[in-house]
Formats: structure tokens, sequence, C-alpha cells
């Protein structure tokens, strides 16, 4: 390790750890090999902060901190699976699954969905909150891939990778709070819009939201590792 590269020691779950100044705790942990549970994060993307799920507990501090995006401290005490954070994981899955219509038999991610994963890892058994079932709209008008609203939990990978990796930006999130929704362009019609059709996006979904009409139920596996990749050949280029 360079000697101007700056170490920090923490301990996570009573695990003793060191870090590069400007690490997150997300990334330490999993160098340490302990499990803390995201939808929004992507290896090869930008943090956003944006599903909470990654939310761990510090030592001395009230607050629940996002450790996609919170940086280590020198020592840092930092608890990743207490029954605070089951609580609060169970809680924003609950809200997930109720904002919008995810029904898991008939969706065409059913057995390759993150969100599915995530809601049997945790323990999810019921949902407590009342289902909202809005009326959103499919949009089938690209020739190979479907958008379907009613799956989308905003995390925005789609935004970031079209952004970040493809540098087309064609995808944004439109709109506040109930009534966000991704779009593409101005909100024109996926198939109208400026999309290059190289199918990042579908790739990295976490959901049923986006994904390729050839490919359905067992036949629809993603393969978002393929970010870190593309990345390492950009900068040797």
């Amino acid at each position: 390790m360079s000697e101007n590269v700056e170490v920090k020691t923490l301990v996570i779950d009573g695990q003793e750890a060191s870090a590069r100044r400007g690490q997150t705790i997300l990334e330490v942990a999993r160098e340490n090999n302990i499990n803390i549970p995201t939808l929004c994060h992507l290896e090869g993307l930008s943090d956003v902060g944006a599903c909470r799920l990654c939310l761990v507990e510090i030592a001395g501090s009230n607050k629940l901190l996002p450790a996609c995006v919170a940086t280590v401290s020198e020592g840092m005490e930092v608890s990743t699976n207490t029954e605070r954070l089951a609580k609060h994981r169970r809680t924003i899955l609950e809200l997930l699954f109720a904002e919008r219509n995810h029904i898991c038999s008939v969706c065409v991610a059913n057995g390759h969905c993150e969100l599915q994963s995530l809601g049997q890892s945790q323990g999810l058994t019921h949902v407590r909150l009342p289902y909202r079932n809005p009326e959103l709209t499919v949009d089938a008008s690209h020739e190979r891939f479907t958008l379907d609203h009613n799956r989308c939990i905003l995390c925005t990978r789609c935004v970031r990778v079209c952004a970040e990796i493809e540098g087309a930006h064609v995808w944004d999130v439109m709109g506040r709070g109930i009534n966000s929704m991704v779009i593409t362009d101005l909100n024109d019609d996926w198939g109208n819009s400026s999309c290059t059709r190289c199918g990042k996006c579908v790739q990295v979904c976490p959901t049923g939201a986006l994904f390729d009409k050839s490919q359905i139920g067992s036949e629809h596996p993603k393969h978002p590792d393929f970010l870190p990749y593309l990345n390492l050949m950009r900068e040797a280029q």
C-alpha cells in the first residue's frame, strides 16, 4: 500500500478492519465478507443512497447511516445486523411492495428479482401496509424492450448506467414523491426516444421494470456484473 494512502482502523460487527481514507462502510464491509443488503447500489455505478436498505448503526450516534455513501473514520464502531436494522429493512421492503404492483407470480422477473430475493432473505412473510395499486402504464413501444412502471422501485440504476457507462443520458426521473417515475428523454415513448438500444439499462434493473421481450420467466436472468469489467477496460484504454 502506498505511503501516501492514509489507513483508517475500525470495527464492523466486532471484527477489526482497516480501510483507506475515503472508502465507504459498504466497501470495507464487503472486503471483509460482511453482508449488507442493498438495492440501489451496483458496483461500477456511483452511489446515491436511494433505497436506504444499507443503513447501519454507528456507536455513539442515534442516526442510522447509509453504508453505501458514508465514509469510514478512525475508531468507528459499526453494527450491520441488529434487531433495529432488521425491523427497519423489513419495513422498507414492505413499503416498496405496497407502493406499486409487485405480484411475483405474474412478473417476468419471477425467480430473478433482487427485490423478491431480499424479501425472502430478510424474513418478509407478509405486507402489513395497504397496497396503493396505482394505475401505471406499460411502455412496449421499443422494438426490443419493455418498461413496466408497476415494477419500478426508483433505484435509478437505469439512469446512472445510461449516463455514466453508455454516456447517452436517455433516462431520468420525473415528478416528486409518490408521483415519481423514470422516463426517457422528455417523457417520450421509449421506442421514439434517443435510446442507443444497447440494453445496459435492462441488464442492471433489479426487478421486472425493464425487460427484454424475448426473455421471460426462467429465461430472464440478468448480468449486472459486467459493469466493473467495462470500467476496467475503459481505464485501460
